[in-house]
């Protein structure tokens, strides 16, 4: 407790400053997520406040961010198009997946798998990142030129005769989970279908217009009316939120320029009276607990987006812990990674109690806070209390704020999620993969991967997809080079090693010295299988050398024992081991292979004393 206030000044004033400068973009997220700018605004006042306090990363500033947004539109608008459009009947089940989420990393914390978060692959979190920034700066685009597809009538008129349908189709299942046969009872089902109102049908053409519209495939197929449809002040709004953003930068940084961009534009717009469209409203007030989260759960509603719900976990994870480095090498500090999870988990989860978005450690929010002052965890939870302060004084009048404007914020964040580092490295990394004609780095390849299945299909899948392919390509590469190192060669061709130089020139051709080389893993097992039909006819005695070879697993165990079993039973060849290592020994001990194919007196833990054995034990046959 002595610690935590051991900074209060500077604790203070890099968390209000952090505060302060979350506030435009927990909003835009909040707006872009499909939840409203109060689901970001509450997201990031709980998991910043819980964050820090349960944490192990003393800086770290956490809320919204781009990456956990994006994949979170995914699962909202996937939920409320399952909930026929409607939000607030979506709402419960989407908060739901928030939470697993949350409390999945809490078990991943928990479990000590924090360490192992940074083995996912530089390619796949490069091509995720800029598929983030591609989507977020396309979808941006409709409301920045103040185009939204249910407003446009004559689009929405198309999807009527849709719309009837899906109606129809309701109707069915409702008189199908109520035990009413329809061919029997016609009756019913023209009954139920005339209390359909002309106003029903155009709500279910606008969320049909909606979903058509969303996304990046979405926003290509609806471009051109858009752009024949371009709301003049919207298109203002938005390009001098981004002129200020990106200018403002030049004069100063000691003022977020986002907060600027966010103030003069909206003062502006307000100022002057001008007919744009604003936010949704935020409720003033206390943020309230969601308890139908627990009163209609329903786990069938919910068990789609398990997976989805563990990639938000995992994403969030990476996101905060990749902070959490950044934030050690300002400070000159050590994180608990194990403890963060835990400490983002508990965010998450009570976020998403109160209706918040997910979110993770923000690197520039993080960053303002350690240049301000900011020391312990105190500074997050300040944070935290400086956006519900503003949120319980200022909510009416930030529900004023123009859409376009924050659209405007969210293109700049785009533009700066995007992984630049990753790609000005394409020319330059070794070409080690052929496609056709093509030949392509397998780093590239993973990355295009991801990012084209992310941007155009779904972000979820794409990383799972991209993660397999990483991990065989991995794999190839470590079989190639054990298979490489590891050549089954006859002595003549494989150079000796310098213990074996003074090995008698008589007995070469009668004694075959194999030496492995790196790990026997199911990557390199084919290569080793050849051993036996490769070794020379007149060999009547095999030495494998296995002090470099570190680690077995049980596909190189089982290679290992059909080869034994080729030299020892089929051909009645001896075979010796020389330097066997603890790890693949107790393998072999599991399946018996010591000492029921290779008994302890042919295992030597020198090459001088395998050649004493040979030289009394073979001379006699040669």
């Amino acid at each position: 407790m002595k610690k935590l206030f051991s900074n209060i000044k500077g604790d203070a004033f890099g968390g209000i400053t952090a505060g302060i400068v979350a506030l435009p973009l927990a909003l835009a997220f909040g707006v872009s997520s499909g939840l409203g700018p109060s689901a970001g605004l509450y997201g990031a006042i709980f998991i910043s406040f819980f964050a820090a306090m349960f944490g192990g990363t003393n800086t770290q500033i956490s809320g919204p961010t781009a990456p956990m947004t994006a994949v979170s539109m995914v699962v909202i608008a996937g939920i409320i198009a399952a909930n026929d459009g409607d939000v607030n009947k979506a709402l419960p089940a989407i908060l739901t997946v928030f939470l697993l989420a949350g409390l999945m990393q809490i078990g991943l914390g928990a479990l000590g798998l924090g360490k192992y978060i940074r083995y996912i692959p530089y390619p796949v979190v490069s091509g995720f990142m800029t598929a983030i920034g591609v989507i977020i700066l396309i979808t941006q685009i409709l409301p920045a030129v103040g185009y939204y597809p249910k407003e446009d009538d004559e689009f929405v008129d198309t999807f009527k005769p849709q719309a009837e349908e899906v109606i129809l189709e309701n109707i069915l299942k409702e008189e199908a989970g109520e035990g009413i046969l329809v061919l029997e009872n016609f009756k019913e089902t023209i009954n139920r279908a005339e209390l359909v109102t002309e106003a029903d049908i155009l709500k279910e053409s606008q969320t049909l217009a909606a979903k058509e519209a969303s996304g990046v495939l979405g926003t290509f197929k609806v471009l051109g009316r858009a752009l024949s449809n371009v709301s003049l002040l919207e298109l203002i709004l938005a390009l001098g939120t981004i002129f200020i953003i990106y200018g403002f930068k030049r004069i100063t940084t000691a003022v977020p320029s986002t907060l600027v961009a966010l103030i003069v534009m909206s003062g502006i717009a307000v100022g002057f009276g001008l007919e744009y469209r604003p936010i949704e409203e935020i409720p003033s007030g206390f943020p309230i607990p969601n308890m139908e989260i627990f009163s209609s759960f329903q786990l069938s509603s919910v068990t789609p987006y398990i997976f989805t719900a563990l990639t938000l976990a995992l994403l969030g994870a990476i996101d905060s812990l990749l902070t959490s480095v950044v934030a050690d090498n300002m400070t000159k500090t050590k994180h608990k990674p194990n403890k963060e999870l835990i400490g983002q988990g508990i965010g998450n989860s009570i976020g998403a109690i109160f209706g918040g978005l997910p979110g993770a450690g923000a690197t520039i929010r993080t960053v303002v806070n350690i240049q301000s002052g900011g020391k312990t965890k105190l500074s997050g939870m300040i944070a935290g209390i400086m956006l519900l302060v503003i949120l319980l004084a200022l909510g009416p009048v930030a529900s004023k704020i123009p859409a376009a404007v924050l659209a405007g914020i969210l293109i700049t964040v785009g533009i700066g999620v995007m992984d630049y580092k990753g790609l000005k490295a394409i020319p330059s990394l070794p070409k080690d993969i052929k496609l056709g004609p093509l030949k392509l780095s397998s780093e590239v390849l993973i990355m295009l991967v991801v990012l084209l299945l992310s941007t155009f299909w779904n972000l979820v899948y794409a990383v799972g997809i991209g993660l397999v392919i990483a991990s065989l390509m991995f794999m190839k590469k470590i079989g190639d080079l054990t298979a490489e190192r590891s050549d089954v060669k006859s002595l003549a061709k494989e150079r000796a090693w310098e213990d074996e130089k003074d090995f008698p020139e008589k007995l070469k051709e009668e004694v075959f010295i194999k030496h492995l080389k790196g790990p026997l893993f199911f990557g390199s097992t084919s290569d080793f299988q050849s051993l036996a039909k490769q070794i020379p006819y007149t060999a009547s005695t095999v030495v494998i050398r296995l002090g470099r070879m570190q680690y077995m697993d049980q596909s190189g165990l089982y290679a290992m024992e059909d080869v034994l079993q080729e030299l020892i039973k089929k051909n009645g060849t001896k075979v010796l081991f020389v330097d066997l290592l603890k790890q693949p020994r107790y393998m072999m001990e599991r399946i018996d292979i010591i000492p029921d194919l290779i008994p302890e007196e042919h295992i030597f833990k020198t090459f001088k004393e395998c050649t004493q054995w040979i030289k009394e034990n073979v001379k006699d046959e040669y």
